[in-house]
């Protein structure tokens, strides 16, 4: 397995890093999930928005790691841009919770950039 590919497993668990966050006050309601996390606020709500966001996240991620797979693409910038993308992600998601819109939205562009980057790898390799 690929060093890209783990990188995807990692992104399938990251959100829930997030939402242990914005869960760990200790009274979360599991009979009424979402609207406990609706009543959130400070840091805790900023991190329940990290996971979702996160979630959006990873199914462009996820396509394009396995297209520039499928198509051949050089191993060594789809790991590389793989392995960015799941650092500015994290990153991301502390910025988020720390309330530092400036930086969250850097990183944010910086880990979204990673995913035609990797389209990228593939169409020149396809070309």
């Amino acid at each position: 397995m690929t060093l890209a590919y783990w990188m995807l497993l990692i992104a399938i668990f990251m959100p829930f890093v997030f939402t242990g966050l914005a869960k760990s006050r200790g009274r979360f309601d599991n009979a009424r999930p979402r609207e406990w996390l609706a009543g959130l606020d400070g840091w805790r709500q900023r991190a329940h928005w990290a996971q979702l966001n996160t979630f959006e996240a990873f199914p462009p991620f996820a396509a394009a790691v396995i297209i520039a797979h499928q198509l051949g693409g050089a191993q060594a910038w789809i790991d590389t841009l793989a392995v960015l993308f799941v650092l500015l992600r994290l990153g991301y998601g502390a910025a988020y919770i720390a309330d530092r819109p400036t930086l969250r939205s850097l990183l944010w562009t910086g880990a979204f950039a990673c995913v035609p980057g990797l389209f990228a790898v593939a169409a020149l390799t396809s070309a």
